[in-house]
């Protein structure tokens, strides 16, 4: 099974390495696990375009069973970019698509509350469709004691 060090650069995989923190995923079966991070990050830190090419970058490289969750995310982080910039119409199509994509995941999946993010797209999405302003912007609580559970 492949393994990604801890501070390897994006998409670097390594076999068996000694030094590797935990499994990993990349084109070899698994999700690249300093992408993800540095995805949440950037997120959490509302630069959603940045965000967006990070964690594409991962998608590109991830095994089909993650690939709807990282779309998912990806599709969260630029319905936000284009809320942003004043599309509001690309913003609520990019909220639906993205709510789609990650229902089909327990509610903890790849370290994230799934559940929650979900039920504050549908706080976006009806706030936007009603005029009414937007709740807070959504935060990726990725769960720092543990590695996400698709690594």
């Amino acid at each position: 099974m492949p393994i990604l060090k801890e501070n390897s650069s994006p998409l670097r995989c390594l076999r068996d390495s000694p030094s590797a923190r935990s499994p990993g995923l990349c084109d070899t079966g698994s999700v690249q696990l300093d992408g993800f991070q540095h995805g949440i990050q950037l997120f959490n830190a509302a630069n959603f375009f940045e965000a967006h090419e990070v964690l594409e970058d991962v998608w590109r490289a991830a095994p089909e069973p993650e690939r709807k969750f990282l779309q998912g995310l990806i599709q969260v982080a630029v319905a936000l970019h284009h809320h942003s910039r004043g599309n509001i119409i690309g913003c609520q199509s990019l909220l639906a698509r993205a709510g789609r994509n990650l229902s089909r995941y327990p509610a903890q999946h790849g370290g994230l509350n799934v559940a929650d993010l979900l039920r504050e797209l549908t706080n976006w999405r009806n706030a936007l469709e009603q005029d009414r302003p937007v709740p807070p912007l959504p935060k990726l609580g990725l769960q720092p004691d543990r590695s996400p559970d698709f690594f």
